[in-house]
């Protein structure tokens, strides 16, 4: 029996012969040349068009059409439904793999008012959001649970993106979500919600994060181990409880060594490229300036090194500098940064498990997650110039 469009089913239960499918797309998009020069413009003409040609979405009813088998039939088989034979139900299923088709989301959550789908809602895609997705798709590898990454790039400078995205997926495509950084402080949008380094607000939303305050403990110990009396901060975004922290344990590390926090060696920047070369060069440009720079996160950091080099300031001889985060461009950069390892992967897997008990009905042991962080020594600190 023939597809909608006319294309040939295979031999056997229901495959697609790709002969024949190819023989279709040729009959559509003309024969093949004989003259050996026209053969490689052909192969990438054939290609576009092969390609094109078979971009249609696949239908329920190309499916039943394939299988020989009613569209009913079909839909008890995809839904897991019972009254069809064990045979059958291999044999549709066999054939919506090989035809590539998936049901409709939408038309998933109607029927049962779930999707399986669970949202990550980022600002936008960047190192830091990157490592927190591969953690969470590890967390769904071995469950019946999807993932939809979303952005809100062109929105995330403004507060209420999430809410208005959140509006638009929850209910329709997305399940549960896990938000990455968010702006707002109080979200309700009907699904369960965790947060990733969270903020600064209410704390009734499950969440993960990383012990930021002793991280950056750590790394302000390190710089005054090596002998730096005169350390900067470069500050995170002012509306998340990391920024806070991260400086809670900068001033905590310099009180314990006897030394007052200066206000004039901190300066606001909010994790971006856009406010931190105003921020830092501010310091660098003091009439007594720093010797070592500890940045709220890797990217602050990366951008002072490279204003640093453009000043004509050696990193680390004349000036050391620690990041946050250890996203895999600080390993790469030259030097390798020195930097507070936060968890990334594991925050995202983290935050996707507890998102999962959330949806299931459990009782987690634990809704605000704290994980552990590590100092990671490379190449951008050493001694202060004598």
């Amino acid at each position: 029996m023939g597809s909608s469009d006319g294309e040939p089913a295979g031999p056997g239960a229901g495959g697609l012969n790709p002969d024949a499918r190819a023989a279709a797309v040729l009959s559509a998009c003309g024969s093949f040349p004989a003259d050996s020069t026209d053969r490689q413009s052909f192969s990438i003409t054939f290609s576009y068009c092969y390609d094109d040609h078979m971009a249609r979405r696949v239908t329920i009813l190309d499916v039943a059409q394939a299988a020989g088998v009613s569209v009913a039939t079909v839909s008890k088989v995809i839904n897991g439904r019972y009254g069809v034979a064990g045979s059958t139900s291999a044999r549709v299923l066999a054939v919506a793999q090989e035809m590539g088709y998936e049901s409709s989301l939408v038309a998933r959550s109607m029927r049962s008012q779930r999707t399986d789908v669970i949202g990550i809602l980022v600002g936008e895609f960047e190192p830091f959001s990157a490592e927190i997705l591969k953690g969470a798709t590890a967390a769904v590898r071995s469950t019946r649970y999807e993932l939809l990454a979303y952005t809100g790039a062109h929105h995330s400078g403004n507060t209420g993106w999430e809410r208005r995205n959140l509006s638009r997926l929850s209910g329709t495509l997305i399940d549960a979500a896990v938000l990455v950084t968010p702006r707002d402080v109080d979200l309700d949008a009907g699904i369960p919600l965790v947060t990733i380094d969270p903020h600064t607000g209410p704390v009734q939303v499950p969440s993960v994060a990383s012990d930021n305050a002793i991280g950056a403990a750590m790394a302000t110990r390190h710089l005054l181990e090596l002998g730096h009396r005169r350390i900067a901060f470069l500050s995170g975004r002012q509306d998340l409880r990391s920024s806070g922290q991260r400086y809670d344990g900068y001033v905590r590390a310099l009180a314990q060594a006897g030394i007052d926090p200066d206000p004039d060696l901190v300066r606001p920047a909010s994790y971006d490229r856009e406010s931190v070369p105003t921020a830092a060069l501010d310091l660098l440009s003091l009439p007594r300036r720093p010797t070592a720079v500890l940045a709220a996160n890797d990217l602050s950091a990366l951008v002072t090194v490279d204003l640093a080099r453009a000043l004509g300031l050696r990193v680390p001889d004349d000036l050391s500098v620690v990041g946050f985060d250890d996203v895999p461009e600080a390993a790469q950069a030259r030097p390798p940064l020195t930097t507070v390892r936060q968890p990334l992967q594991q925050m995202g897997q983290a935050a996707v498990e507890l998102l999962i008990q959330l949806l299931e009905g459990a009782e987690p042991e634990r809704t605000q997650i704290v994980l552990p962080t590590s100092l990671v020594r490379r190449a951008t600190t050493a001694p202060p110039p004598v």
